[in-house]
């Protein structure tokens, strides 16, 4: 008849063995992402599956995705990204100050984040989910160099019902290859990151004609290309317009 310190020890011993099996899922999981592309996510078949939608996806390296499209999506949804570790200390404060003073939540997820929980996370909302973002997030900036990551986002994020990534939404709505996209375009392509669904790319309304025309600002005040100093080196040929 075994013991309590036997049971004890027992469950201990399960406890670390399971420990060590996440812990090994997880960089497996990371590391073969960082050399395969994922053939989807669970957002696309999640979203696919709800509104029947064909997913339109094509993965690209970086080095064939405009340079102007990646500062214009840094420069509107994370513009400390070369500088943080994963998580923006500052945006989280004002987004739980905001939280508290009204009824409306604002996020402070970090494209790092958000490709924790699109690629290797379900997208529902919970403080379970949440926390494997936050322990997801802290393997890929570590496993994982800065312009890994912003490739990942490039390429997965909903950019229309159905349309995934740069190139399948330039090659979508501008007839074109994602390396040839103009700053207008891809400022385009940026303002609609909130609500792909709601918002169009083609005759947009006042709002994101609007956000279109701040993020093209955005994008010379941060002195355009070379804003991506430090994340990667290895610049497509962009058009000047």
């Amino acid at each position: 008849m075994a013991t309590i310190p036997q049971i004890t020890v027992s469950i201990v011993s399960k406890g670390q063995k399971i420990i060590v099996f996440i812990l090994t899922l997880t960089v497996f999981w990371i590391l073969l992402y960082r050399v395969v592309h994922p053939p989807s996510t669970w957002l696309m078949i999640k979203n696919s599956w709800s509104s029947g939608n064909l997913i339109q996806y094509n993965y690209q390296n970086i080095s064939r995705i405009s340079t102007h499209l990646q500062v214009c999506v840094m420069a509107t949804e994370d513009q400390k990204f070369g500088q943080h570790s994963g998580w923006d200390m500052e945006a989280i404060q004002k987004a739980i100050q905001s939280n508290k003073k009204g009824t409306k939540k604002w996020g402070a997820s970090t494209i790092s984040q958000q490709v924790s929980k699109n690629v290797f996370l379900y997208p529902r909302r919970s403080y379970i989910r949440k926390a494997l973002e936050m322990y997801v997030t802290f393997w890929l900036e570590t496993l994982w160099p800065k312009h890994k990551i912003l490739e990942m986002y490039l390429n997965v994020a909903e950019m229309g019902p159905g349309i995934y990534g740069a190139e399948a939404a330039s090659r979508h709505y501008f007839k074109k290859a994602a390396s040839q996209l103009t700053l207008s375009e891809s400022a385009a392509l940026a303002a609609i990151l909130p609500s792909p669904k709601k918002y169009k790319v083609k005759s947009p309304g006042p709002y994101i004609a609007a956000r279109q025309r701040k993020i093209k600002r955005l994008y010379r005040s941060l002195d355009g290309r070379h804003f991506l100093t430090g994340i990667y080196v290895a610049y497509p040929k962009d058009r000047k317009n």
